[in-house]
C-alpha cells in the first residue's frame, strides 16, 4: 500500500479524503455508451495527439460490479510533456489530479460531472499492455472475474481514508489473475 507520504507526493492539489467504505454499483449498460461520447470527445480534442484510448477497469468488464467512475487508458507521445495534452483536456472540464514521474510518468486527469478517471502513459509503455490485458482477462474468464469481484466485494465494506488504499489492497488478487493472463 502506498503511504500518506507517497499519495501526498503524486496528488497534484489536495487528496481528497475518502474516510468511508466505496460503493460498488451494478454492471450497468450504459457504461459502455458514456466511454463512446468521452472517447469521441477526447478524439476531438485531441485529433492525432491520441495514439489509444480505451475504456478499462471494471466499468469495462460486462456483468461486474464497479465503482460507477469510467476508467480510460490514453497513449501520447510523451505523458511528461503535460503542455502537449492537458490543456486541451482541460477544455472538456478534465483536471490533472495526479502526476508520477517515477512510475511510467503516468497521469490522472479526472472529470467530475460524468465521473471519468483518463490514466495517461507515453506510447508503447508496458502499463498500457497490463490494463487492457487485466481488462480482457476479466472479460473472457468468468472465474477470473467472479474472484475480483468477490475481493472487490469484501474489500468495499472495510472503511478506507484515501479510495487509493482500496486500489492497492487489490494489489494480490490483481497480480494472481494476471499471472494466469500472461501464462497462456
Amino acid at each position: 500500500m502506498k503511504s500518506e507520504e507517497e499519495i501526498m507526493s503524486v496528488t497534484v492539489g489536495v487528496p481528497e479524503v475518502l474516510n468511508n467504505t466505496i460503493h460498488l454499483a451494478g454492471y450497468d449498460p450504459a457504461w459502455s455508451s458514456i466511454f463512446v461520447e468521452l472517447e469521441k470527445e477526447i478524439r476531438g480534442v485531441l485529433k492525432d495527439k491520441a495514439l489509444l484510448l480505451e475504456h478499462v477497469g471494471s466499468t469495462s468488464v460486462p456483468g461486474l460490479s464497479a465503482k460507477p467512475i469510467i476508467d480510460m487508458v490514453l497513449a501520447v507521445s510523451d505523458s511528461s510533456d503535460e503542455s502537449f495534452y492537458v490543456p486541451q483536456l482541460e477544455t472538456l472540464g478534465y483536471v490533472l489530479k495526479i502526476r508520477e514521474p517515477d512510475w511510467y510518468e503516468h497521469r490522472v486527469l479526472k472529470l467530475q460531472d460524468t465521473k471519468a478517471n483518463l490514466h495517461v502513459f507515453t506510447s508503447g509503455c508496458k502499463e498500457i499492455e497490463r490494463m487492457i490485458a487485466f481488462r480482457d482477462r476479466l472479460r473472457n474468464h468468468p472465474e477470473d472475474m467472479k474472484l475480483y469481484e468477490a475481493t472487490k466485494r469484501k474489500l468495499s465494506q472495510q472503511t478506507w481514508k484515501y479510495t487509493q488504499d482500496y486500489a492497492d489492497a487489490k494489489s494480490a488478487v490483481v497480480r494472481e489473475i494476471m499471472n494466469r493472463a500472461y501464462s497462456r
